[in-house]
């Protein structure tokens, strides 16, 4: 079996070019080394750039192989000889520039196809408006009345329901689908994204659960970022809203009616209940569950696997089951640690 590289550098980069793109200080000789690729500390061989950000690794940068590492000025006297050292402010943040800029396919999903324009085995349908310069896929399905910007792509599988309205230089992953959307600029939607299904209402009754019909839509702000595998409903009587910039992990699940802000980090497996509403640069680490009707003020933090049963001040660090201040959690789970050793050396 061949052992394909899926990603190759879109320019050569020397070791002295990649100082002067951070406008870091080049420490050792070596500024005309080429540089082939990045890797990490312990994986680096003698044509790749690594980087130093976590003292716990200093024992790796003592044995790196890399040609070139990113340190801060504490650590420049701990890189090896024959690697050259970059003096930088924020070693990861410079690195991750310098990745984005050698990389620039990884940024956001291509054609599985290696297509440009709209496919033969692409099904559109006559009154779908695609600009110049938008990418489907074959086997991808646009619907009547749909529209598509210049630069997005419709990856193999993906089907784009009628009236659906995407922006440009997006992209939609292999086997996603959207209904009832409008979608802004330069959304990144990965494989396998459900937009615009059905929110979960029922009436229960004597007779059984009655289906409440959902109307509303799903706005999708510019700037987003959704996971593989997330879901996210269309609204009840009012749309479903991602603010602009936020990013979701994949096997997010979000409900009908919810609203999301500006600039939001919500990590893998967060499940968000009907009309929840959250402010911006709120972040929720993984597995967190958000009861409905809550409200999640601007910039809260809540802990990873937590329970948001009420709403969260502006600010405000929770978690826990149920969520709550992180201090009280601390202090909560302390008592308990310390009640569990006093009662077994009774």
């Amino acid at each position: 079996m061949t052992d394909p590289i899926f990603f190759t550098p879109a320019e050569a980069m020397t070791v002295a070019s990649v100082a002067a793109f951070l406008k870091g200080e080049l420490v050792a000789a070596g500024p005309d080394r080429p540089l082939t690729g990045v890797a990490a500390l312990a994986d680096a061989g003698p044509g790749d750039l690594s980087f130093l950000d976590n003292p716990k690794y200093a024992g790796q940068l003592a044995a790196t192989r890399a040609a070139a590492c990113l340190v801060t000025a504490r650590h420049r006297g701990d890189v090896p000889e024959g690697t050259a050292a970059i003096v930088v402010a924020h070693p990861h943040a410079a690195f991750v520039s310098v990745t984005r800029k050698l990389y620039p396919a990884a940024l956001r999903p291509q054609s599985m196809f290696g297509a440009s324009g709209i496919s033969h085995g692409a099904i559109v349908h006559p009154t779908a408006r695609i600009e110049p310069g938008a990418i489907v896929d074959p086997g991808a399905v646009i619907g009547p009345g749909a529209e598509i910007g210049a630069g997005t792509l419709i990856a193999a599988g993906a089907v784009i329901g009628p009236g659906v309205r995407i922006g440009r230089d997006g992209a939609v992953g292999p086997s996603a689908s959207i209904a009832h959307a409008l979608v802004g600029n330069r959304v990144i939607l990965h494989a396998g994204v459900r937009i615009g299904q059905d929110g979960f209402g029922f009436q229960p009754g004597p007779a059984g659960h009655l289906k409440v019909p959902q109307i509303g839509r799903v706005i999708v702000q510019d700037d987003v970022e959704i996971g593989a595998n997330a879901t996210i409903d269309r609204g009840h009587i009012r749309d479903t809203v991602i603010g602009e910039g936020t990013k979701i992990d994949n096997l997010v699940q979000i409900a009908h009616n919810v609203a999301i802000g500006r600039h939001c980090i919500i990590v893998s497996q967060v499940g968000i209940s009907g009309s929840v509403t959250i402010g911006d640069f709120v972040m929720l680490g993984g597995q967190v569950g958000v009861n409905n009707h809550a409200v999640i003020g601007s910039g809260a933090q809540i802990a990873a696997s937590s329970v948001v049963k009420g709403d969260v001040p502006v600010g405000a660090r929770w978690g826990g089951r149920p969520a709550k201040p992180v201090k009280e959690w601390f202090r909560e789970i302390a008592t308990l640690e310390r009640l569990a050793k006093a009662r077994q050396s009774d």
